[in-house]
């Protein structure tokens, strides 16, 4: 399935959802910036590898330039310090197979690829552009489900077939929320498939069933905690595991501020780190709903009660929005 080779990743860790090369509008229309803050902190904290253009990520505001570029600064900035996973979903093939040979271009150790969404493809429509994105590439290949958002989801019996016909698919990021179908993919594929949990509150839960790590979008905000339930729980601690997934809860159930991911920006921006605002139609949290976070984050201690919200500038530069 997934050969030790050049391509090869490490799936034993807990991974992170990082999308701080985040858009920014001016009234001239759209413009992102470069990645200005390196991995550093994240990397500091543990995480085992870094995944870009996903749902945090607002793939699907992005042009295929501007994921192009993207791909291209989330290599560089990640230094080789841990794997890269880059986001190639599309509606159609085409793009998806021209953005998965773009992202390998780049650099990339992983693709993601989620499901199309608004249309409902029958479980074959799905196998075929499966199929043809991980024939177009030399790279490991991870199914994403993402049904409550896309409302397109993908079997058991697909992720089988998948499984054991392509021989770069090698695992899948379950954002179902279901633990049942997590079970089936981990009961049903070879052992060489790993399943990654998507869903925040389920890392715990997940593990407990033998997921191989996590995907963790809170993980922008507080990495310390999805990688400290996975540690304990490798290390054998399940109690502190256990409370680790515990005091991350609040933070996950606070996704549903706003339209997401304005509540990851408006997180990010809270701790001082550049986010910018969501791109349209998205907007920014209500101040109620920025307050309600700030709430959050406080009794979670990352920020102090009294302590004054960093101020986080920008400029536009050559037609890229720098922070300052």
């Amino acid at each position: 399935m997934l050969a030790e080779s050049n391509n090869y990743v490490p799936w034993a860790a807990a991974r992170v959802n990082l999308d701080f090369e985040v858009i920014h509008l001016n009234k001239n229309g759209a413009h992102y910036g470069k990645i200005h803050r390196k991995y550093g902190h994240l990397i500091e904290a543990g995480v085992d590898g870094i995944f870009t253009v996903g749902t945090a990520g607002e793939f699907w505001a992005l042009s295929i330039e501007e994921k192009k570029r993207i791909y291209q600064g989330t290599v560089a900035a990640a230094k080789g310090r841990v794997p890269v996973y880059l986001g190639t979903g599309a509606n159609t093939t085409r793009e998806a197979v021209r953005l998965a040979e773009l992202a390998q271009e780049a650099g990339a150790d992983c693709l993601s690829v989620l499901t199309p969404n608004f249309i409902n493809p029958s479980p074959e429509e799905l196998f075929r552009p499966y199929r043809a994105i991980a024939r177009a590439v030399d790279l490991p290949v991870l199914l994403y489900t993402n049904p409550d958002r896309t409302g397109v989801g993908i079997s058991a019996d697909l992720a089988v077939r998948l499984a054991e016909e392509v021989d770069n698919i090698a695992g899948i990021k379950d954002s179902s929320g279901d633990l049942g179908l997590t079970a089936e993919y981990l009961r049903r594929t070879p052992d060489e498939f790993h399943v990654l949990m998507g869903r925040d509150t389920l890392i715990y839960a997940g593990l407990a069933q033998g997921a191989a790590g996590a995907i963790a979008a809170s993980a922008n905000i507080a990495p310390e905690l999805s990688v400290g339930i996975f540690e304990n729980f490798v290390w054998g601690d399940m109690n502190k595991a256990l409370d680790f997934q515990q005091r991350l809860a609040p933070l996950r159930l606070a996704f549903g501020l706003g339209t997401f991911p304005a509540m990851l920006k408006a997180g990010a921006e809270l701790l001082g780190l550049p986010a910018g605002p969501p791109r349209a139609p998205v907007g920014r949290l209500s101040a109620a709903q920025r307050q309600q976070l700030r709430e959050v984050l406080v009794q979670m201690g990352k920020i102090e009660a009294g302590r004054r919200e960093p101020v986080v500038e920008y400029r536009e530069t050559s037609g890229a929005l720098q922070t300052v």
